[in-house]
């Protein structure tokens, strides 16, 4: 090992050379610097810099415990071990208590060289995993800042895009009504075409809004009318084609007002029922989806069966991948059930997917039921 400097905190010359006898026999590479005073020792420890300090207890005007004292509060990671003639058990317990790390008698000095190595690979171990901890640090509040830049770039974009989009559809809305006076199908049917592209850009750009949203907000407990929420969201997707082909169920058995978070949980019913209406079977005499609700006072539990198109099982492992489509028939951006796990993990549920192919799928929601008084934390 690299030579080291030894500071030694004691009064007596000649336990000063034995020690020092101690340390070149056992091949430590070392120099010294003696000190019995506290100016002297606080002088040693800054101009010094010592590797390691040796310390006798009681001195005429200064002891170890002002000495580590002194170290704690210079915040150094220096081994400081105790080396003085008898203690009491009770008095040697107490120091390692505070932080020495270890004491040897000066009657007995052949257990000091181990000692030395053992408390300076032990402050490397200490010292390297306080860097690694600052580093850790430093990443995550990197990674915080550039989330958040991220998440601003997301909302800030996603808003600004939807504005030129509500004017599009608005005028295209005008052309189709003008194509239908001069009963010119071709240009009604093109129209038509543009604004279903224009409403599916309008879904996705809406997700991203949605997703940042889930990230920033702070989950805001109400009660909840999962009916009429269930309603709510049936009317948002009924602009996609298809939606009025689907027979839809709802049984609900609950037992207990529901308590949770109302835009969440509509964007968790919005992406569920736009997956149903866009997989259904098109060769199925009629296409169905079964909604039940169970609530407790503990919990709400609700499923949606259909009896699409379903999912082969070797897509299943990646179903709740970000930008993830499993279909040809997808036309959206892959963010569905994405976004119902990430809001339903917002609410500290679990969800739940089965799937036969060509025959039904089934999702399943759990989520706390919360009291308005108490957090989702809680």
């Amino acid at each position: 090992m690299e030579k080291i400097k030894v500071l030694m905190l004691e009064d007596v010359d000649d336990d000063v050379t034995i020690i020092e006898n101690v340390l070149q026999k056992a091949g430590i590479d070392h120099s010294t610097l003696q000190v019995d005073s506290k100016s002297e020792f606080i002088k040693g420890i800054k101009e010094y810099q010592p590797d390691v300090i040796l310390s006798d207890h009681s001195l005429p005007q200064f002891n170890s415990i002002e000495a580590h004292k002194i170290c704690l509060n210079e915040n150094l990671l220096i081994p400081f071990i105790l080396v003085t003639g008898a203690v009491s058990e009770e008095f040697a317990v107490t120091c390692l208590k505070h932080g020495i790390d270890d004491y040897i008698l000066k009657s007995n000095l052949s257990r000091l060289p181990s000692a030395i190595l053992t408390a300076l690979r032990q402050r490397e171990l200490e010292r390297m995993k306080l860097q690694a901890m600052q580093e850790l640090k430093e990443q995550n509040e990197q990674i915080l800042k550039i989330n958040k830049e991220l998440d601003s770039f997301i909302y800030s974009i996603s808003h600004s895009l939807r504005g030129p989009l509500s004017t599009v559809s608005g005028l295209l809305h005008l052309a189709e009504k003008e194509s239908q006076e001069k009963n010119d199908m071709s240009v009604k049917e093109l129209h038509q075409m543009m604004e279903t592209c224009v409403k599916r850009l309008d879904t996705t750009l809406r997700q991203m809004v949605d997703q940042s949203k889930n990230a920033r907000l702070e989950v805001d407990t109400d009660a909840i009318d999962i009916n009429a929420l269930l309603d709510k969201a049936m009317k948002n997707v009924s602009y996609l084609p298809g939606s009025n082909e689907v027979e839809v169920t709802i049984i609900n058995t609950a037992q207990a007002p529901f308590y949770s978070d109302a835009y969440r949980l509509e964007v968790i019913f919005n992406s569920i029922l736009s997956n149903v209406i866009k997989y259904r079977d098109p060769y199925k005499e009629k296409s169905v989806l079964l909604i039940q609700v169970i609530c407790t006072p503990e919990h709400a539990a609700m499923s949606f069966k259909d009896n699409g198109l379903g999912i082969p099982e070797k897509f299943m492992p990646n179903i709740f991948n970000m930008f993830y489509r499993a279909s040809e028939k997808s036309d959206g951006a892959g963010l569905g059930l994405y976004m119902v796990k990430e809001f339903v993990e917002k609410l500290k549920g679990s969800v739940t997917v089965t799937s036969v192919d060509n025959e039904s799928t089934s999702v399943t929601i759990v989520l706390p039921n919360v009291r308005k008084d108490y957090s989702v934390d809680n």
